[in-house]
């Protein structure tokens, strides 16, 4: 199990300096990537997102990369990029104003126009993927290390589980005698003195049908089978993070309905602990990658 926040870094040497790549990752329940390079390496920009999106699974990851030491590549004017700029803003100044008075000068605030030579040699493409590959590595490591504390962290959540539904299971017969005499009871003393004949044979059959309806062994039987399906996933190799969110909503779905049902004050206070519980341990599968 891996955890789905971290940080990894790495590092590759380029021309008489190096490039160091972060990731920082979230998260998210699918794969979002925003990548910062510097202005001249930006050319670089997609083939380095496919490298990192098909060496990383679901999550939001922050990549930025900068450059230390100085490096081979001299800085240069895009004189091409410069000439059609420039032409173009003299030909809309003569059609907007009577005295154009646009100079170069005005052009050497535009970002991207001095900028950095990049050879297409595939050195500077290389070096960033090196880097990146070791950032993710290491970014990979801290995730590994902290899936084992959060694994620990949610068998000790599935546990108390468990017990909170051992505790409902054996409560349940009890209660549901309790409810059968003290409706009973009720009736009787309703029709104590009205002259009405209790039919016997009737009260039984409606008796019967209130206890269907307040019976959650069903639930109870499908929370177990939840909760050893997420304890299986907990222990898998491979990412479980949707799966056992899944598990979670229909855990959730169980102790609600047993909440429905369960009509006596010394079982409404197991299942609100067991709402709770499950709440608990649905945020923590959120950071499950």
């Amino acid at each position: 199990m891996r955890s789905m926040t971290g940080f990894g870094e790495g590092t590759a040497s380029l021309g008489a300096g190096q490039v160091r790549v972060e990731v920082r990752a979230l998260n998210h329940r699918h794969q979002e990537l925003r990548l910062r390079l510097p202005p001249h390496l930006q050319d670089l920009a997609f083939p380095l997102e496919q490298f990192a999106r098909a060496r990383l699974g679901r999550g939001r990851y922050d990549i930025s990369v900068r450059e230390e030491g100085q490096h081979h590549d001299a800085q240069r004017f895009d004189l091409e990029r410069l000439k059609g700029l420039f032409l173009a803003l003299r030909a809309l100044e003569e059609t907007l104003v009577s005295t154009p008075s646009l100079s170069i000068g005005h052009l050497l605030a535009v970002p991207g126009l001095l900028g950095t030579h990049t050879s297409d040699d595939g050195t500077a493409q290389a070096a960033l993927e090196k880097a990146l590959e070791l950032a993710i590595r290491d970014l990979s490591t801290m995730r590994e290390r902290e899936g084992q504390a959060l694994r620990a962290e949610l068998k000790a959540r599935v546990t108390q589980i468990q017990k909170l539904s051992a505790e409902l299971q054996a409560k349940a017969p009890t209660v549901s005698l309790e409810q059968r005499e003290r409706t009973k009871k009720r009736l009787e003393a309703l029709l104590e003195g009205s002259g009405v004949e209790l039919h016997r044979e009737r009260l039984e059959q409606e008796l019967a049908i209130l206890a269907d309806k307040s019976d959650f062994t069903e639930e109870l039987v499908r929370l177990e089978s939840h909760i050893a399906q997420t304890l299986a996933f907990l222990d898998a190799s491979e990412p479980t993070g949707r799966k056992l969110d899944f598990l979670m909503q229909e855990m959730a779905r169980e102790a609600n309905t047993i909440g429905a049902k369960a009509q006596h004050a010394s079982l409404s206070t197991l299942v609100i602990d067991l709402k709770a519980e499950i709440e608990k341990l649905r945020e923590q599968v959120q950071n499950v990658e």
